[in-house]
């Protein structure tokens, strides 16, 4: 379920290009395309969470995968970027919905090693990620072989549409057959949830919002960014793309184990700070060799920030209230990366150039960065249930 409920929100990327063909639409029109998957993972999660407070876990992730199962055949029939529009909101809509029902269960199964079942968890998600180039340069293949009636982006929506009816039927006789922690049991106050632990939503926002947003305008363009600014070809850049994603993979994994062991906060601000290094390093990069070393260093580095941020929030929250306290920190981080997109599809739309963009960002970073060490050294930040030894 995780691997295609998180394609449905990155194969946006490898297809910008074909669709801005296909529809003749601007550099604003496609990102805002992008922008509402994200969106539409983002807007869910406060009403997921209250929802969890009296609907079992398990059927508000097979209400999801309902969802995926419908929303990518509206896509793949779609004549005008509205009804794209309207897609990609309900793609990015089923996978908020899924992650705030998972999370908090993964945390309940796994209470002592939550770190360790966020990285496997994150290790499958971005198994999509890393295939979702392959898999739309495979369907582009067909396309232009004629092999079937049907192909290009409309096939690749088809894909995703009939395979998640598959993976939601099998996660439901699952579910029927497993009992389930009594962990969601305790939390029923989800406003009183908000309240008590808005110094840990607060932090985690702080902490990965603004590095979040950038790498969201970032991968979501990297292909056409990559053509426009690099002598590469459009299917070298898809393949690049896929570096960055398959980068990822190891990088969950060992960022759960980590986050299980180092102290939560000097980890979070060693990640968002490398993570500003290697795209400034990106935007420098010049030959094949170069641009290849500086995706697998951006896709590692940045990956390994979303399971150490989710094992630290998720960590610091109490049984009680735990799922509702995580559902609004997750709808306040998934608004700001949900932003990314328009931004750099925005200021292009403007005059100004990939490489400044980028840049821009990682100077703004950086300078977060520097205000954050300030504040863990003079405030503190509240630094979970284990000892924050090393802090």
């Amino acid at each position: 379920m995780v691997l295609l409920v998180n394609l449905a929100r990155v194969v946006f990327a490898p297809l910008l290009e074909p669709i801005r063909t296909a529809f003749g639409a601007s550099a604003a029109a496609i990102g805002l395309l992008a922008t509402l998957a994200w969106l539409g993972s983002a807007l869910p999660r406060l009403p997921t969470g209250y929802l969890l407070t009296f609907v079992p876990r398990y059927a508000v992730i097979l209400a999801a995968g309902t969802i995926l199962a419908l929303s990518p055949l509206l896509a793949a029939s779609a004549t005008s970027l509205p009804v794209l529009w309207a897609s990609a909101f309900l793609m990015g809509l089923s996978s908020g919905v899924y992650f705030i029902a998972a999370k908090p269960l993964l945390s309940d199964l796994f209470p002592d090693s939550i770190g360790r079942a966020v990285g496997i968890h994150g290790t499958a998600s971005q198994l999509a990620a890393a295939g979702a180039p392959l898999f739309v340069t495979g369907v582009l293949w067909i396309e232009s072989a004629g092999i079937l009636p049907i192909g290009g982006w409309r096939l690749a929506f088809g894909l995703v549409s009939a395979v998640a009816v598959v993976a939601t039927l099998a996660f439901g006789l699952v579910a029927w057959r497993t009992t389930f922690p009594p962990g969601e049991e305790l939390d029923r106050d989800f406003l009183g949830a908000a309240r008590r632990q808005w110094p840990v939503i607060l932090s985690g926002v702080a902490l990965a919002g603004l590095a979040g947003l950038a790498w969201n305008g970032v991968f979501n363009f990297y292909v056409s960014y990559l053509v426009a600014t690099k002598p590469i070809a459009e299917a070298t850049a898809r393949e690049l793309l896929t570096v960055v994603f398959a980068a990822g993979v190891p990088a969950f994994w060992i960022a759960g184990r980590l986050a299980d062991r180092v102290a939560y906060i000097p980890l979070l601000l060693g990640i968002v700070g490398a993570f500003a290094g290697c795209l400034l390093a990106l935007t420098l990069a010049t030959g094949f060799y170069q641009l290849v070393a500086a995706s697998a260093a951006l896709g590692f580095v940045i990956h390994g920030l979303f399971p150490t941020m989710d094992t630290y929030v998720l960590d610091s929250l109490p049984d009680a209230h735990r799922a509702s306290a995580y559902a609004v920190f997750s709808a306040g981080i998934m608004l700001l990366n949900a932003l990314g997109s328009v931004v750099v599809g925005t200021l292009l739309d403007t005059g100004l150039g990939y490489s400044s963009i980028f840049q821009g960002f990682a100077v703004g970073v950086l300078v977060l960065v520097a205000l954050l060490v300030a504040v863990h050294r003079t405030i503190g930040f509240p630094t979970g249930r284990r000892s924050a030894q090393g802090a």
